[in-house]
């Protein structure tokens, strides 16, 4: 495909040589590096979510006011969440504020006290304390992480970079499980499946002191030289002077901008207001079809469908994060090949066939005793990771960090990651009370009706992003808000992408 149009970095007369440029992006160790490193923050993330099912067994075994308080518990488990939500907030100011490198320092230095509290936690109120810290870690890392790769990405190869800060998320929780086993004859066990997450941030933190601040935002902060000097890496001479000079062109307006952005501001603009609902209204369904349902309680789910030995259980449940893991690098590919819209379609579409396999299964398994139906129901639980995996898990994350424009992008990114966070909160804590209440056939099929929701919300709301640069994407917001296209080129460049 051959388009011919005035050059924008990342796109329009750059796309003709598509192919052999995005290959020459992942060939460069620099880029791939500045991914690596800053998706450390994702692997954070997943393990602190994953390891504490497997810890807190051994927590009650410490700590008796533990063991006779599922108050005590459910804090335990549930107050890094609420530390994320924090953090997440808070994290979107931090961004705009100190920038991307010096978020990521202070989410890795919280994150490092937090598992150390922990670690040598005494009782079970420092031992709360200790992953409230980590949570605020995390959240801060959640915001961070997808931006600072988005911005220090070249277009074509933008959702594979962002997309692996998800498959580092998926690779945290399928370590804490490995972690979990390794530990069980070890003294201490709890405490070092808890601690040792503060090896991987103490890591991000070193490499990261060696690593360049994001360049759009040396920009906004009038670093010119410091921004070049990235670029220079990333890009050849010819697509370098354009991106600087495009750039440059655009961080006195972007900064100006950007001096007075207010949270509230973002439900002022139409075309903003636009952008979040859907960038916030991704997260939320992610939350709400039920992944961390999934990846928190299945042991338990899998014991539900008969399954009733515990080594049993934490080997399927091994099985599904092993899946969730690779079904993530399958969604880095098709992420740039399918496309976000296309891919979130058909995972949803796999969602709720598989969400209604599962309510069939544990519908027809309380009213028959055969083992069947609690295989059909292990086998649902695959499907649903297998399609959840490679379009949802990814799609919400790349497109958030895709859709905001500059000076609005640390606020918006902090909003969404905390709609979220606060959504994981909900949807994990209550979980095993409605299943209690309905049954575990009604809570799948109340999920599946979610999905549907989800199914048409994507079909009505979310632009397709592939290939875009973030100016481009800014039009997509100004035409749908006032009802026309003020740049007739990236409307052709947006037909052309459709059809291709």
């Amino acid at each position: 495909m051959t388009i011919t149009m005035q050059s924008t970095p990342g796109s329009s007369g750059y796309l003709d040589l598509y192919p052999e440029r995005k290959m020459s992006f992942f060939k460069n160790p620099y880029i791939l590096g500045l991914a690596a490193v800053a998706g450390i923050g994702g692997l954070l993330f997943g393990y602190d979510t994953g390891v504490i099912s497997g810890a807190l067994l051994y927590i009650k075994d410490d700590f008796e006011e533990v063991r006779n308080s599922n108050f005590l518990q459910e804090t335990i488990v549930s107050m890094a969440i609420a530390g994320a939500i924090v953090g997440a907030a808070v994290g979107g100011w931090m961004n705009d504020a100190f920038g991307r490198k010096k978020a990521t320092l202070f989410a890795d230095i919280i994150f490092t006290l937090g598992a150390i509290l922990m670690a040598a936690a005494p009782d079970p109120y420092v031992l709360i304390l200790g992953r409230l810290l980590v949570g605020l870690g995390v959240g801060v890392a959640s915001v961070t992480a997808p931006v600072y790769i988005a911005e220090a990405s070249p277009s074509e190869i933008r959702g594979s970079l962002v997309s692996t800060n998800v498959l580092m998320i998926t690779g945290g929780q399928f370590l804490s499980y490995l972690v979990n086993l390794a530990f069980t004859e070890v003294p201490g066990t709890w405490r070092w499946m808890l601690g040792v997450s503060g090896v991987p941030a103490i890591i991000q933190f070193v490499c990261m002191l060696f690593l360049p601040e994001s360049p759009r935002w040396l920009f906004i902060k009038n670093r010119k030289n410091e921004a070049v000097d990235v670029l220079s890496k990333i890009y050849d001479l010819a697509r370098l002077e354009d991106e600087v000079d495009f750039l440059t062109a655009q961080s006195e307006q972007d900064r100006q901008k950007r001096s007075n952005v207010k949270f509230w501001h973002v439900f002022r603009s139409k075309e903003i207001r636009l952008a979040f609902l859907v960038g916030g209204g991704l997260l939320f369904f992610q939350q709400f079809t039920g992944i961390n349902t999934v990846m928190y309680y299945s042991p338990t789910i899998v014991q539900m469908a008969g399954f009733h030995a515990n080594q049993l259980a934490l080997l399927l449940s091994l099985i599904v994060a092993g899946m969730n893991a690779a079904g993530t690098v399958l969604g880095i590919y098709l992420i740039d090949h399918a496309g976000r819209k296309k891919l979130a379609l058909c995972s949803l579409a796999g969602v709720i066939v598989s969400l209604v396999l599962l309510a069939f299964a544990f519908f027809k398994q309380s009213t028959s005793s055969s083992e069947v139906y609690g295989w059909i129901a292990v086998v649902g639980l695959a499907l649903y990771i297998g399609f959840f995996s490679p379009g949802m898990g990814p799609v919400p994350w790349t497109v958030n960090s895709e859709i905001y424009p500059e000076e609005y992008r640390g606020v918006c990114g902090g909003m969404s990651a905390t709609v979220c966070w606060v959504s994981n909160l909900i949807v994990s804590e209550t979980f095993l009370s409605i299943a209690d209440g309905i049954g575990i056939a009604s809570t799948f099929l109340i999920l599946g009706a979610i999905a549907v929701v989800a199914f048409i919300f994507v079909i009505l709301y979310v632009p397709e992003t592939k290939g875009l640069t973030f100016d481009e994407v800014e039009v997509i917001w100004k035409e749908r808000a006032w009802g026309k296209n003020p740049n007739p080129n990236t409307q052709r460049l947006l037909e052309e992408g459709s059809h291709s």
